[in-house]
């Protein structure tokens, strides 16, 4: 029997520590470890760093266990590709476990997540797009929103990269920004000229967040690019909400959201150059895979267009 008993608060600690995940990454896991926890203990997990009254015994789940855990979640509807996610965070804390003694073996390697079917990323045409981004508003939420918005679209930015954005990431001569995304890999992205241009509107109205404290009003206490009105750093959950609100009043059906800007990037990026490997690399993706989604929305963009411009895609033909 294993004498050595770790949490799921120890690994935490190794992810962030040791292997220096992202503070998004490490909350990733911690996510899906207390779902875990809370479904082997039939308890409700508490947020933040569990306690042991809530944790299983680790070492005594089995693979049945896990497969069990598994397809409830699937019963669920919770999607196929949140329970690979899910079941990579258990693989990834046994082989911790393991590494460090307190466990012989690791009852998730075998598992697997049901297979669902690959949905479709909703995207905004260009048309879409410009509508969106037409609003002209001379306030300093408004600037700032309307940056926001063309910067996300111009380069194809993660929400949580836009808002981590510091001032020393912009290259105003070359006209580029610095990023950093999942796995803290850093990348270099191009800005289009008209995000440019509100970029430098943005910037000369920065430091006068109307609810920013007297003594900050002048010299902002932060280098973060984006700020709240109160002069702090903006939180990726009001980017969300303001780029709601927008889609709103510029009535944008369906709405839209942070990450429906970067599909929309790639997908009109694919329709104009068809180089695959060049979106690979703007939109940070390690693996060709990921990227591949979008030659499908570039398909449906050509049959859509093929049904609408070929003189015989839609005649019906008399055979007999």
């Amino acid at each position: 029997m294993n004498a050595k008993i770790l949490r799921i608060a120890d690994f935490l600690e190794y992810l962030s520590a040791e292997r220096r995940l992202s503070p998004n990454t490490v909350s990733s896991y911690q996510r899906d470890l207390l779902q875990a926890a809370n479904f082997f203990c039939g308890k409700m997990a508490t947020k933040g760093h569990p306690s042991s009254q809530i944790e299983p015994r680790w070492t005594k789940l089995s693979e049945h266990n896990i497969r069990a855990f598994v397809s409830a979640r699937h019963h669920q509807g919770i999607s196929s590709a949140s329970l690979s996610r899910g079941l990579s965070a258990l693989r990834s804390f046994f082989a911790y476990q393991m590494r460090e003694g307190a466990a012989s073996d690791n009852p998730a390697v075998g598992v697997r997540a049901p297979k669902g079917s690959r949905k479709l990323p909703r995207t905004l045409d260009t048309d879409q797009i410009s509508q969106l981004l037409s609003f002209s508003d001379g306030s300093w939420h408004g600037v700032r929103d309307r940056c926001m918005l063309e910067l996300l679209y111009s380069s194809g930015l993660r929400l949580s990269e836009l808002a981590g954005i510091r001032l020393g990431d912009l290259d105003w001569q070359d006209g580029t920004v610095r990023v950093t995304g999942k796995g803290n890999k850093t990348r270099v992205l191009p800005i289009g000229s008209v995000a440019m241009a509100w970029l430098e509107t943005w910037s000369s109205i920065r430091t006068d967040a109307p609810r920013a404290p007297k003594k900050t009003a002048v010299d902002i206490d932060t280098d973060m690019l984006f700020l709240s009105e109160r002069g702090r750093p903006i939180s990726p959950r009001t980017i969300q909400k303001r780029l709601s609100q927008w889609a709103q009043t510029q009535q944008i059906h369906g709405g839209a959201h942070p990450h429906m800007l970067r599909h929309s990037f790639a997908s009109h990026m694919l329709e104009s150059s068809g180089d695959l490997r060049a979106i690979q690399e703007l939109l940070g993706h390690s693996n060709i895979s990921t990227t591949q989604i979008y030659t499908h929305l570039d398909f449906q963009h050509l049959a859509e267009v093929y049904d609408k411009a070929h003189p015989r895609a839609n005649k019906k033909q008399d055979l007999t």
